[in-house]
């Protein structure tokens, strides 16, 4: 895996290849290539390294083809070499192919080919499609491509091309992402809108086991049993311009400054502020099971999964629904026992993270409904699941998820609101809510003007190795997320802990060079965050407090506070969360680490 971009049409395909893999470049990769097509000539370049690299390894080459296929990798099978590097040829150099996924079955094929003769020249399991399709090949690439994804087991999204069909590139996917672009001169496809938004907004998305030929005149789309397939295209809803730095120096603090709007298109339309009750267009298809429902499993992975854990605490107090939060990765593996009517909600931003499909998937077979929570309108996620709401956040370029993060914790309390407004809750309290939850935009605002304040603070404490963040209640899942994003962009130890849990272990960790950041607004858990704090600075651990405004008490023992504005107790996470963020993302910028593309990860993780 990771990013794969394609075009063929009137212009020059080089450039519109380039550009496309730069834009995704923040989804993690550790070299690049392209083969374009000029007749029956083929420019096939790789280097290890960024794009900027490949750039160097093709100046001076005069590539004039009009149709190409471009690849960004993130190793899986084989180091990050040139060759291993994709796009993969056959042994004759008639087929070129580039590959997001895993062939689970890989060895087998190699060794198979292998014993016909078939001499490879990477370590990769992707070498083997191109010798497949290539075995295959008699004149019909699609018909080679369709014969192959009946032989392979694991994930894919591919793009092929043929030496001796100029013009004509095939693509197939199967678990891993594959959009097609329609443009006016010529047609793209790519794992990832942004690397064809800037030429086209119509946009088709292949489903699994489905593959398309796609020319400078047409895109035809078939099944893996060669029925053809008709589809309207959909209109994304964002621009390039959205994926551009707009004068920010990373994408990850571009993203941080937008949550104030990010909250208010995770409610735009959305609340009857009178009645002080959500309305959640896109979940009315199941909403008489839902209000009757009182079982549910959040599903999602990494950051997603942690906004769910808030929602458990937030599901509990408004509604009388029981909620579990399962990691994606490990709920497939268990036995399954779900009362009647049990609604399973999986969120991922992308809405094609394969260890949620996988757990969806499964729960599907055990008689579950199914809700999707994801920011990609057409995305496997949203046309798997029954019924969903939109995140509306626009593109998240930064590896580490913040914005989304925000638009989750809305939207899932929308959700709790609207349930427990179903259930037992008050005209009263449902008004409360929403109008509290209507002044969080200028909160965070307000966080936001202090960043100069929590700068300052990184500076102070980034040379540090081994932080600890705690939190009880609300605040317990935000301490984890807020370990998550200094461990990601930073690469500092950190861990997020149950305050009550440190006597249990941790506290043996605490001494003077280890900082504590103490989630410790002025909710129902403020007196026990209190006696946690006083705890560490007893044994001269130095503590970052992140406090409601015009706290005294925790000033006088914190060695640092970050103040935040006063809201409902279920609210908090929101706001506690941004000085989390921005800490994270100060020590990153301080330590001059590659902060939207940190070591080691992929945006959008494909393979499980």
């Amino acid at each position: 895996m990771c990013g794969i971009v394609c075009y063929v049409g009137n212009n020059r395909a080089e450039p519109i290849l380039i550009e496309g893999l730069k834009r995704l470049e923040y989804r993690g990769y550790d070299s690049s290539g392209l083969a374009v097509q000029d007749g029956s000539h083929i420019d096939h370049i790789r280097a290890v390294g960024k794009i900027v690299e490949l750039e160097k390894a093709i100046n001076g080459i005069d590539i004039k083809g009009t149709s190409g296929i471009a690849h960004t990798r993130w190793a899986t099978h084989g180091e990050p070499t040139e060759h291993n590097a994709h796009p993969h040829s056959d042994e004759k150099g008639n087929v070129f192919i580039i590959h997001n996924g895993i062939i689970e079955n890989y060895q087998s094929i190699k060794t198979r080919l292998e014993k016909k003769g078939v001499k490879f020249r990477s370590e990769t399991d992707t070498e083997v499609l191109a010798h497949l399709i290539a075995q295959y090949f008699e004149g019909d690439l699609k018909e080679a491509v369709r014969k192959t994804m009946s032989q392979v087991e694991g994930t894919f999204g591919i793009a092929v091309i043929h030496r001796d069909l100029p013009g004509q590139i095939v693509v197939a996917r199967r678990g891993s992402p594959l959009i097609i672009g329609v443009g006016e001169d010529g047609n793209f496809a790519a794992s990832d809108v942004s690397a064809m938004v800037r030429y086209t907004k119509k946009v088709l998305h292949l489903n699994d086991n489905e593959l398309a030929v796609i020319t400078a005149d047409g895109i035809s789309i078939f099944t893996a049993q060669a029925k053809a397939v008709t589809r309207d295209a959909e209109t994304v809803e964002w621009s390039a311009e959205d994926v551009d730095l707009d004068g920010f120096p990373h994408f990850m603090l571009k993203e941080i400054f937008e949550q104030p709007d990010t909250i208010r298109n995770a409610m735009r339309g959305r609340v009857d502020k009178g009645e002080g009750v959500p309305k959640l267009g896109g979940i009315m298809p199941v909403w008489d099971d839902l209000k009757e429902c009182r079982h549910i499993v959040i599903v999602a992975c990494g950051t997603s999964y942690y906004a769910g854990c808030v929602a458990s605490y937030i599901f509990e107090k408004l509604t009388e629904i029981d909620v579990e939060v399962e990691v994606a990765s490990e709920f497939r593996y268990r036995k399954l026992n779900f009362p009647p009517n049990t609604f399973i909600i999986a969120m991922s931003q992308s809405g094609e993270t394969a260890d949620t499909l996988s757990a969806i998937r499964e729960a599907r077979r055990k008689g579950a409904r199914l809700l999707g929570i994801v920011n990609v309108v057409g995305s496997s996620i949203s046309r798997e699941t029954e019924a969903g709401i939109y995140n509306h956040a626009g593109p998240e370029i930064g590896v580490a998820s913040t914005k989304i993060f925000i638009s989750q914790l809305t939207i899932l309390t929308l959700l709790a609101l609207l349930l427990g407004r179903h259930h037992n809750m008050s005209l009263t309290d449902g008004v409360e809510a929403i109008r509290a939850m209507e002044k969080l935009p200028d909160q965070v605002k307000d966080i936001l003007s202090k960043s100069n304040h929590i700068q300052a603070i990184a500076e102070k404490y980034y040379k540090y190795g081994n932080w600890l963040f705690l939190g009880r209640k609300y605040g317990y899942p935000i301490a984890m997320e807020g370990a998550l994003k200094l461990k990601e962009i930073s690469y500092i130890h950190a861990e997020g802990y149950a305050a009550g849990e440190m006597k249990h272990g941790p506290i043996a960790l605490i001494n003077p060079d280890m900082p504590t950041v103490a989630i410790a607004p002025l909710d129902s858990m403020y007196e026990k965050m209190i006696n946690n704090i006083q705890e560490i600075k007893s044994r001269k651990g130095p503590v970052i407090a992140i406090v409601t405004e015009g706290d005294t008490m925790i000033k006088e023992i914190a060695d640092d506070v970050i103040e935040i504005p006063p809201t409902l107790d279920f609210l908090y996470p929101i706001l506690t969360v941004v000085p989390c963020q921005l800490l994270a993302y100060y020590c990153a910028q301080f330590l001059k680490r590659d902060i939207d593309k940190p070591r080691n990860l992929a945006k959008s993780v494909t393979v499980e």
